[in-house]
């Protein structure tokens, strides 16, 4: 049976490529694309796919929160995350999420193909020049790891849409909430990052992989 491949990136020239390296190995299947976190959680909840090739980072939603949603309705899924960065922060948190390989887009073409299969055999996978994270020593949840892991699902995604430049009254209407909810959200989270300014939320967000410049 083919392996049943979900490809989120917000790039289709990078979707389609890994379309025509994958389904050229004959037993590798694309059955769905997403151009934002969003609809990758969409997308994988109505095909359940084996394997989600997720870019870590998309709008709306980046590949490390939408990897974490989807894997607790779909915990057999395995994500592979793709990315032009891998600092300590950015693999760490991917794998926390639940990510099983991380890959970086300057060799995705034979990474994508050797990681797919190393997930489907029940293995991590690293591109050459990553160095796996030791998850070994996970922060209890009173003393969380990173300021990030301090937010809630709903204040990690008010962060991204802030730093993307939306307005409140935008992202209320994404959440379908009121504009007040969503002034709520974003007074907690930067209450809990000790953060004042948008300037300084891009900057943080930048920082612990939430965005990144194109």
């Amino acid at each position: 049976m083919p392996i049943r491949i979900l490809l989120a990136d917000d790039h289709a020239v990078v979707r389609e490529g890994l379309r025509t390296i994958l389904e050229a190995q004959g037993d590798m299947n694309i059955v769905g694309e997403a151009s934002d976190g969003r609809e990758a959680l969409n997308k994988a909840e109505a095909l359940r796919p084996d394997v989600i090739i997720m870019d870590i980072s998309m709008p709306e939603f980046n590949g490390i929160d939408a990897t974490r949603m989807i894997l607790m309705s779909l915990p057999s899924t395995k994500v592979i995350i793709l990315s032009m960065h891998h600092t300590t922060e950015y693999v760490g948190r991917a794998m926390k999420a639940g990510a099983r390989a991380f890959i970086l887009k300057e060799s995705a073409g034979c990474s994508a193909v050797n990681a797919v299969r190393a997930v489907m055999r029940g293995r991590q996978y690293f591109s050459e020049d990553i160095v796996a994270p030791n998850l070994k020593r996970s922060a209890s949840p009173s003393h969380p790891q990173t300021p990030l892991d301090s937010l809630s699902r709903r204040e990690r995604e008010t962060l991204q849409l802030v730093v993307e430049g939306n307005t409140n009254a935008t992202i209320a209407d994404i959440f379908h909430v009121s504009i007040k909810s969503v002034e709520t959200y974003r007074s907690r989270l930067m209450i809990k990052l000790d953060i004042s300014n948008v300037p300084s939320l891009v900057i943080f967000a930048l920082q612990h992989g939430v965005i990144s410049l194109p």
